[in-house]
């Protein structure tokens, strides 16, 4: 069981890092601008994941430039504050690499936000490539972001396992013929994603390390 897998490439936003509740404080701030009092927690949880240009697009073509700059200036300044570490990710991702996988990040955010947020969850020079929304022309779940990393790594998809929290990673890793994995610590809820049908849902990171066959680390971190 995923014993041909030598690439595994993840999301980045509530995947390695949790960044929900900026993400979310950063809508609200935005939107209640444009919008007071009309959009809601519940509201922007089905934002997370998508472009930005692409979700405000959608609320007011005419102003998304604005709209990103706003969210984007909100995003930087409570980006230290706000974001925090999951459980197990950093020992997860330690043990792959230790273990010789290739590992890569495909996010949908810019490149200076992305490296700031694996700055904080202590994941800079783990991965051996970063694929961001600047480096490509569409974003996921179109397969572009995927086959690039991929040629960056010398990877084929029938080798690589993507991971994300949301549909646009698990459909994005199908559309480049990847294996995929779900998180069930996923905002959008364990059961949207898994009507997705990932190859596989992800408890805690580290079931990680049974599905590839890494050997040497238990859930608790030890040796």
């Amino acid at each position: 069981m995923g014993s041909n897998i030598t690439t595994v490439l993840f999301d980045l936003d509530g995947t390695l890092i949790n960044t929900n509740e900026l993400i979310i404080a950063s809508f609200l701030h935005t939107l209640n601008h444009y919008y007071p009092n009309k959009y809601g927690r519940n509201d922007v949880i089905p934002f997370i994941g998508p472009p930005l240009t692409e979700t405000f697009g959608q609320i007011d073509p005419e102003r998304i430039e604005e709209m990103v700059v706003r969210y984007r200036a909100h995003n930087q300044e409570h980006h230290d504050t706000l974001v925090k570490e999951y459980e197990g990710v950093f020992e997860a991702v330690s043990a792959l690499k230790e273990a010789g996988f290739k590992l890569g990040i495909v996010t949908s955010k810019i490149r200076e936000m992305c490296h700031r947020g694996m700055k904080l969850g202590r994941l800079e020079g783990l991965f051996d490539t970063v694929v961001a929304i600047d480096d490509v022309t569409v974003a996921k779940p179109d397969p572009e972001p995927i086959y690039k990393a991929l040629e960056q790594l010398h990877s084929k998809p029938a080798e690589t396992l993507m991971v994300g929290d949301n549909y646009h990673d698990i459909l994005a890793g199908k559309n480049a013929g990847t294996m995929t994995a779900g998180v069930a610590w996923t905002m959008q809820g364990q059961e949207f994603l898994q009507s997705f049908k990932p190859d596989y849902m992800l408890n805690d990171m580290r079931d990680l390390l049974r599905i590839l066959r890494v050997e040497g680390i238990e859930k608790n971190g030890t040796l």
